[in-house]
Formats: structure tokens, C-alpha cells, sequence
């Protein structure tokens, strides 16, 4: 076992009611390589490690395996309740009216909790898809975002706040468009914005709009998700590591260059989430952000390599009629309403 990083080591990051949670998280979600056992084993060791961020989902078909993890922690004392910052997010197929608390419920009764610190739309849609699905699959039921479908599972969500079910609730996989109509309408405001975040995708629109309004961007593939399902895949991707600034800071500081990735996201401002089940890896994830941090001269040099590559482009979740994977993210600056 790697030695135990101190908390107070470990910078964090505000969210709207001035509380502050790790700078960095571990994410769950074990693609198409890893179940769940060597999932949730990842979290325990991750805990031991220092981390007090873990992002789970229900759709990662995990929570029951991590749940009983954090008994375990919580029994033998490695950690208390209020020192960990939990989140899990509703999936698709549960957006409609009466389902969303269903969702979470059975999530908090999975991860053996009371509440969840954070709990997120997952996607702005219930277009849904089976998990480990191929890449051209398609629901012929899916369609696209709409506001007032939206805001019904928004608006459960935020019943979820009033029940103590959720401390804070969140969105992910948004687009500006698709945030300028809901913010207006929601009683209580996102706390934190999931998105797709890492140095050849740094979505600097939609990343300045957060902080603006206060959102947290919390990000995930940081390093460029190399496990990321085959669906996800095509010939067109840039690998992160790869890039010369990248590649460049990594043997300047006589580091692996996803700890280059996570060091920038971390010194940007949002909270990356990379996931890991190897020790040696998610420990140096952690221990990365509390030491040698980048120069002034290295985050612009990696601020010049976004390239826009996309890499979770949802052509799974498209609907009859789309003109592409396009239409999911507004790229033409314009919601694709259901007609």
C-alpha cells in the first residue's frame, strides 16, 4: 500500500454555498475492462489513499459493489461519512414523472447510504441505450432534448433536495444552448456541470459559462479516457498524451504525461475525474495535484493544443431523422427540439 496523502495537501474547490470539496475525484465508470468487483476494490484502495471525491452512476452497474465497500470503510474506521463527497446520477430511461426519486433510491439503498453529497441528469435527454451496447445502435423511441421533458426530471430533482435524499444536484453532458433555457427556470441552480474535459477538449465556451454562473466543471476522460469503450473509438481522435506540450511538460517534470493532463485540469480550475483500478496509478493521480505544479508558460503551451476532439460523442443515444452525432451538442449554436 502507497503511503497515505494528507488532506490538507489536497487544494479544493468551492462550490455555490461556499463549501469545498476535493480538487480531484475518482471516477467509476469501468468501460467495457473492468466489473465491478475490481471496481469497488479501486475505490477502497482509492479511500485509503486520500481520495474523498467518488463519482458514481447507477448505468455503471457498480453502486451495489461500491456500496458495500464503503461499509467496509466505514467499519473499520478508515474513514467517516461526512468526510467523503458522494455523487450518482439518474440515468436516461428514469427521467419521466415519479421515477427520478425511484432512481435515487435505489441507488442510496445500493451504495448502503442515507444521501448522496451531489446527484446529476446524467444526460439532457431520456434517449436510453443498453449498456455495452455497439457504437450503431439505435432506439427507435429516442429523440431529441426538450425543454419541458427536461425540466420534469429538473424539477424531481430538486424535490430530491427538499427530501434530504441529495445535499446538491447537478447536470451533465450540457451545451450552452441547452443551458440558457433551463437555468432560467430551475429553483435551485446546478451545483456542478459533468462534462467531457481534457487537454485536446477543452470546451472553453461552455467551461467559462460554469464559473460564470458558479457551476463547478467537474471533468471526465481528463486524460483522454485510452479505456474508453471501442464504440467510442474513431479514426479521427487525438490522443492527449501525445500532444507535444503534453509530451513536453512530462519530461520537464520527469512525469508520465496523464499526470501532465490532470495537472492542468486541476490548475485550470475544474475537477478532473480520472478513473483507475491499478494502486500505482490512482495513487500517483492524487499525489500529482498536491506538488510541482506547471509553469505559467506550460498551461498556455496546453492551452493551445485543443484540437475539439470530442471523444464521447453519444451517436448511440441519436434519434430517427438526426444529421448526426452533431445534433446531440447544438453545434450550430441551436437546440434540436423535439418537433
Amino acid at each position: 500500500m502507497e503511503e497515505r496523502i494528507e488532506q490538507k495537501k489536497i487544494p479544493t474547490r468551492s462550490l455555490y454555498s461556499g463549501e469545498r470539496i476535493p480538487c480531484l475525484g475518482l471516477g467509476t465508470f469501468g468501460s467495457d475492462k473492468y466489473g465491478a468487483d475490481a471496481v469497488a476494490e479501486a475505490v477502497y484502495g482509492a479511500v485509503k489513499a486520500g481520495y474523498r471525491l467518488i463519482d458514481c452512476a447507477s448505468v455503471y452497474q457498480n453502486e451495489k459493489q461500491i456500496g458495500q465497500v464503503l461499509e467496509r470503510l466505514f467499519a473499520e474506521k478508515v474513514v467517516e461519512r461526512r468526510e467523503l463527497f458522494i455523487t450518482s446520477k439518474v440515468w436516461n430511461d428514469m427521467h419521466g414523472e415519479g421515477k427520478v426519486a425511484v432512481s435515487l433510491k435505489q441507488s442510496l439503498s445500493d451504495l448502503k447510504l442515507e444521501n448522496v453529497d451531489l446527484y446529476f441528469v446524467h444526460w439532457p435527454f431520456p434517449n436510453y441505450h443498453a449498456p455495452g451496447c455497439d457504437g450503431d445502435s439505435r432506439n427507435p423511441d429516442s429523440r431529441p432534448f426538450d425543454l419541458e421533458e427536461f425540466m420534469t426530471a429538473w424539477r424531481q430533482c430538486e424535490a430530491l433536495v427538499d427530501q434530504g435524499l441529495t445535499r446538491y444536484i447537478g447536470m451533465s453532458n450540457m451545451t450552452v444552448p441547452k443551458l440558457e433555457a433551463v437555468l432560467p427556470l430551475c429553483r435551485i441552480k446546478p451545483a456542478a456541470l459533468e462534462m467531457e474535459l481534457h487537454p485536446s477538449f477543452q470546451q472553453p465556451e461552455l467551461f467559462d459559462y460554469a464559473v460564470a454562473h458558479d457551476i463547478l466543471p467537474v471533468g471526465y476522460c481528463p486524460i483522454g479516457s485510452p479505456s474508453r469503450p471501442e464504440r467510442d473509438r474513431t479514426q479521427q481522435d487525438v490522443a492527449d498524451t501525445e500532444l507535444p506540450a503534453v509530451a513536453a511538460a512530462a519530461r520537464a517534470h520527469g512525469v508520465h504525461p496523464a499526470v501532465i493532463c490532470l495537472k492542468w485540469a486541476v490548475q485550470r480550475g475544474q475537477v478532473p475525474i480520472p478513473f483507475s483500478v491499478k494502486e500505482p496509478q490512482y495513487y500517483s493521480n492524487l499525489k500529482c495535484v498536491t506538488e510541482d505544479p506547471l509553469t505559467d508558460q506550460e498551461m498556455e503551451a496546453i492551452r493551445r493544443e485543443d484540437k475539439n476532439c470530442r471523444l464521447i460523442k453519444g451517436q448511440v443515444f441519436l434519434w430517427e431523422g438526426a444529421r448526426g452525432w452533431e445534433d446531440l451538442w447544438d453545434m450550430d449554436g441551436e437546440i434540436v427540439t423535439r418537433r
